[in-house]
């Protein structure tokens, strides 16, 4: 096979900045991963290692919920209470041939049970 070469290549450079506003787009409207990669021509497993260095940093959490208020805001009894949803538990669950499951702790059985069958029969 031959290839033509088209133009001067050169490395892109990514901020933590940059870095960080990609790994968080990752779930923000249902974008997955892959998605987001294709949105930003980068790897899925660039965003993966992203993540781990800006973790590694400090400059990255999977953590939400976090409500934040201006220091020294008067209290606000207007507002309405805010009850913060049950937190989402992620569950990995490995399969035979290296595959793997990624799902939230809340789905029933029947769709569980029907999502290991669908993998595992591709």
């Amino acid at each position: 096979m031959r290839g033509e070469i088209l133009g001067v290549e050169r490395r892109r450079y990514w901020g933590d900045d940059d870095k960080l506003a990609i790994v968080s787009a990752v779930g923000v409207g249902g974008a997955t991963v892959t998605q987001v990669a294709q949105r930003h021509d980068v790897t899925r497993q660039q965003i993966y290692a992203w993540r781990h260095e800006l973790k590694r940093k400090g400059l990255w959490s999977s953590d939400e919920g976090a409500l934040f208020l201006p220091v020294g805001a008067p209290s606000l009894p207007d507002l309405p209470a805010v009850t913060a949803p049950a937190p989402t538990i992620w569950i990995e669950l490995r399969l035979a041939k290296g595959r793997m499951l990624r799902f939230e702790s809340n789905i029933d059985d029947a769709s569980l049970t029907r999502l290991i069958r669908a993998v595992d029969s591709a």
